[in-house]
């Protein structure tokens, strides 16, 4: 229905335009038909003659050049043209932009206004579009999902073999402090014992040291016991023969008294003088 109708001739408008104005014209539908849809919208641009005919066919090259903005502009100030095709034409347009909704719009206003097949193929095509990007949409979304979902677990797992890791390095350094505690407790529990055997042994040996050193003291007091038996004895000896002496001078009265060689060696009575003579 984008037909370049060029109808301006049978309007009013153009009966008093001069030749230039026809030779516009003609150029512009021989650049339609030629395909050269640029060319025929600037040389209907050109024009000076204000007609809603102009801009509809303006808006029918900008739409075959794909310029669909600029058609959906020049559609709408074509009001006067048969408003059933100019929104045909505006929802074709919007169709092109992939603007489901506004085209669906479009279309329905224009089928309220009259009963068109091609705008009722439109219109249906418009929701199958929509409906197609829509499930299209969500099955990248679905898919965007599970690649998140799919990161987020590697992520996950990531981070749980970090933990696992981390746990078993603090696992393994506790095992490690426990031993070496346990090592240093065992090394220090043996210095300890070495230090009492040692200790022991020190003290065994000074007490035999003390009891090599008492011995010979014993042995010396036993030896001054012995000496004191032996003078005791030997003042006892002393004594008797005091006693003998006296009872001998007592005997002999106002006698001279001889002389008695006696020997002191252990506590005997010395051997008599053979040239001694007995009284």
């Amino acid at each position: 229905m984008t037909r370049l109708i060029l109808l301006i001739l049978s309007s009013g408008t153009l009966l008093y335009a001069g030749l230039t104005d026809f030779k516009t014209i003609k150029e512009a539908n021989q650049a339609y038909e030629a395909k050269e849809y640029g060319k025929s919208a600037a040389l209907l641009k050109s024009l000076e003659v204000k007609s809603p005919q102009k801009e509809y066919d303006i808006g029918n090259a900008l739409y075959k050049n794909k310029k669909y903005d600029e058609a959906i502009e020049a559609y709408e100030k074509a009001e006067g043209i048969d408003e059933a095709t100019r929104l045909h034409n505006i929802g074709n347009s919007q169709f092109q932009k992939k603007e489901w909704d506004k085209s669906i719009e479009t279309y329905e206003k224009a089928l309220k206004l009259k009963e068109d097949e091609d705008t009722r193929f439109n219109l249906e095509l418009a929701k199958k579009q929509k409906k197609k990007e829509e499930e299209q949409k969500q099955q990248e979304q679905k898919k965007q999902d599970q690649k998140d979902d799919k990161k987020n677990d590697k992520d996950k797992n990531k981070d749980n073999k970090q933990n696992q890791d981390q746990k078993q390095n603090k696992d393994q350094k506790e095992q490690e402090k426990k031993k070496e505690d346990q090592k240093n407790k065992d090394q220090n529990k043996k210095q300890d014992k070495q230090k009492k055997e040692d200790k022991k042994k020190e003290g065994e040996k000074k007490k035999s040291d003390s009891q090599k050193e008492k011995k010979p003291q014993e042995k010396e007091g036993e030896e001054e016991g012995s000496q004191s038996e032996a003078e005791k004895k030997k003042s006892k000896e002393e004594k008797l023969k005091e006693q003998e002496l006296k009872r001998l001078m007592k005997k002999m009265g106002q006698k001279k008294t001889p002389t008695m060689m006696y020997q002191m060696g252990e506590g005997k009575k010395g051997e008599r003088n053979e040239n001694a003579k007995p009284w």
